[in-house]
């Protein structure tokens, strides 16, 4: 099996577990499910922000351990600090080292989360709001169009955005009416490789009507910009950060540079 196919099969014995420990019933009676949700796509229209989903990760299966030291209270703080429009934290715990907790610590802030893991079930989209997210992510590669629109539909139900990701004009079908926002992956999920080309070509097919963020691979405040004037509203960014031995200092210093007026 390719790297993906290794993960969502570990995920499904995973979420079968979470289901036995905590059942869909206390979800929906968690405090945090209950709270009102950020708007991602209201943020990243927010023209006084970054338009930067700053990533909270400690590791990933291609680059192994990234940072295991550093603490996602402090880091996010100077992301928010920083104009941040929104965070994206690991959950995954395998593979990338995260955790539920993490995304709970995170959520003291004022802003969007996005709940970054491999969703495969209903249940980890209710589960995303009972930790206190605000968006989640539907990775085409591991879902057919039916069940992105599926899912999709529950977590509006649920008052949660979605992001849909893609690496593949092939994947392009998995667009529908309850995708409003759409990342392009320049990594693909398969052997990881990184190619930013990607997500320039796939733009110019995605509808307009569409927020699109670049995910993955964007080192420098010269690949943010010519994301933008591509038409990108949005950019992930985590490794390039977290890497560094202060990630908060890293983040402050790419806004600095990105905006040098500010």
């Amino acid at each position: 099996m390719n790297i993906l196919d290794t993960i969502i099969a570990a995920k499904q014995i995973e979420v079968a577990e979470r289901k036995k420990q905590r059942p869909l019933e206390q979800l929906l009676q968690a405090e945090l499910f209950q709270r009102e949700t950020f708007s991602l796509k209201e943020f990243l229209k927010d023209q006084s922000r970054t338009g930067i989903i700053a990533e909270f990760k400690r590791r990933s299966p291609s680059k192994g351990t990234i940072n295991d030291r550093a603490d996602v209270v402090s880091v996010t703080n100077s992301y928010v600090a920083n104009g941040a429009s929104a965070l994206s934290i690991l959950t995954d715990h395998s593979f990338f080292g995260g955790s539920t907790a993490d995304l709970e610590a995170a959520r003291i802030h004022h802003i969007p989360i996005l709940r970054k893991d491999f969703i495969v079930d209903a249940y980890q989209i209710a589960e995303a709001k009972a930790m206190g997210a605000d968006v989640i992510l539907l990775i085409a590669a591991c879902l057919t169009p039916g069940e992105v629109k599926h899912l999709a539909s529950y977590a509006k139900s649920l008052h949660l955005e979605v992001l849909l990701e893609l690496h593949d004009e092939a994947e392009l079908e998995h667009i529908c009416e309850e995708t409003e926002m759409v990342g392009i992956n320049n990594r693909n999920l398969k052997t990881f490789e990184v190619d930013i080309e990607r997500s320039l070509n796939m733009a110019k097919r995605i509808p307009d009507s569409r927020l699109k963020i670049a995910e993955s691979g964007i080192r420098s405040v010269e690949d943010v910009l010519m994301f933008k004037q591509q038409g990108f509203d949005g950019f992930l960014i985590g490794e390039n950060f977290m890497k560094m031995p202060d990630p908060a200092i890293a983040f402050a210093e790419f806004v600095q540079a990105l905006n040098p007026r500010s």
